[in-house]
């Protein structure tokens, strides 16, 4: 039993399963190289040309004087059709632009020709020529004298304004009639006394003053005194003549 199993585990192989080897086959003898053509002969260069003599350069042709730019509005020589090349603007009608920021002395620098903000830019704006930039002007600081005269300054605060009556506008004045500042704003010859009224020397053609005429708190002029004493007039001057 134990050699029928030792032959069931080694069982024979077959001859057919063994590798089949094959025969190694014999090199080709090499083929003999075939025997190399003759180079042929080199060709001889052919001799070279000899160079061209240089042409010399052709004299440079005189430049043609600049054509003068015709203006707006002028026609081209010798065509007689306006072509836009041909125009060009008129001297000094194109001046030159300001450039803005190239230093000190174009005076374009700070504000670039657009002035400063605020004050300086409103109508009006700044400070009078006696402004002393906010200290007290020299005007004031000068000490002042009492009972100096406030006429210099302007007519609303201190000065006299005075009705205006002229020679002419009394040329049918009644002589009976005294004038005086409530008489002439009765008659209608004046709206408002204000300070006073002072008689001018106005005259008029056509027009001659009355004879004997009387007159009462009134200005004269130099000119209508004369005249009035000339034609009689009593004259009672409130102040005098001016």
């Amino acid at each position: 039993m134990a050699e029928k199993k030792k032959a069931k585990k080694s069982p024979a192989r077959a001859p057919s399963a063994m590798k089949k080897t094959s025969a190694v086959k014999p090199r080709a003898a090499a083929k003999p190289h075939a025997p190399a053509k003759p180079r042929a002969a080199a060709k001889p260069r052919a001799a070279a040309k000899p160079h061209a003599a240089a042409k010399p350069h052709a004299a440079a042709k005189p430049h043609a004087a600049a054509k003068p730019h015709a203006r707006s509005g002028a026609i081209a020589s010798g065509t007689g059709i306006l072509k836009l090349g041909a125009l060009a603007p008129a001297a000094g009608s194109r001046p030159k632009r300001q450039r803005i920021g190239r230093g000190h002395g174009s005076g374009m620098v700070k504000t670039g020709g657009e002035g400063g903000k605020g004050q300086t830019v409103r109508s009006g704006g700044g400070k009078g020529r006696t402004f002393e930039g906010g200290q007290t002007p020299w005007a004031r600081r000068l000490p002042h004298r009492r009972g100096y005269s406030q006429k210099a300054r302007d007519i609303g605060h201190f000065r006299s304004r005075y009705a205006v009556v002229n020679l002419y506008q009394l040329a049918e004045w009644d002589p009976s009639v005294e004038i005086s500042p409530e008489s002439l704003r009765e008659r209608g010859v004046l709206k408002d006394v204000c300070d006073g009224v002072k008689i001018l020397g106005g005259a008029q053609s056509g027009k001659t003053i009355p004879q004997g005429l009387r007159f009462r708190d009134v200005l004269f002029s130099t000119s209508a005194r004369s005249a009035l004493e000339a034609a009689g007039a009593q004259l009672e001057a409130v102040g005098g003549s001016a």
